[in-house]
């Protein structure tokens, strides 16, 4: 039985996704370290809704880094369960760095944007490295 093959474009939007994802990861974690370290580093403009202190912030863009960082490189491998929590980390990403604007509203809006095209990239064409994988280690 012939299965059909992944086309390139495919799975290079799914390296893209992963290679993203541990970008942002990496991205989270000097922005989580920089505001625990020296929260002075970042100024306030207006004030939101959604105010924290920055240690706080902090700590939150620490932790999710790493689990971004993490789930970008599980997808390299073609792992299900990575790409499902790279779609879910990506969505908390985007909504994160939303409550983020206030601190760095263009970055903010940067990272929103990419987290959007990861989404897209993880569901739209989620198996297609995974079955890149399997028909390179079969051959």
């Amino acid at each position: 039985m012939a299965t059909e093959r992944p086309s390139g474009w495919a799975v290079g939007w799914e390296y893209f996704a992963s290679i993203m994802l541990i970008m942002i990861g990496i991205f989270g974690i000097i922005d989580g370290i920089v505001a625990i370290a020296k929260k002075e580093f970042y100024v306030v403009g207006a004030k939101w809704v959604f105010e924290f202190n920055v240690t706080t912030w902090g700590w939150i863009h620490l932790i999710l880094g790493i689990v971004v960082l993490l789930a970008g490189i599980g997808i390299l491998s073609g792992n299900v369960l990575a790409r499902t929590v790279g779609v879910i980390v990506a969505a908390i990403s985007a909504i994160a760095n939303f409550m983020w604007l206030p601190y760095y509203p263009v970055w903010g809006v940067i990272i929103i944007a990419i987290d959007v095209a990861i989404i897209w990239a993880l569901t739209a064409h989620g198996r297609d490295i995974s079955t890149a994988a399997s028909d390179s280690s079969s051959a």
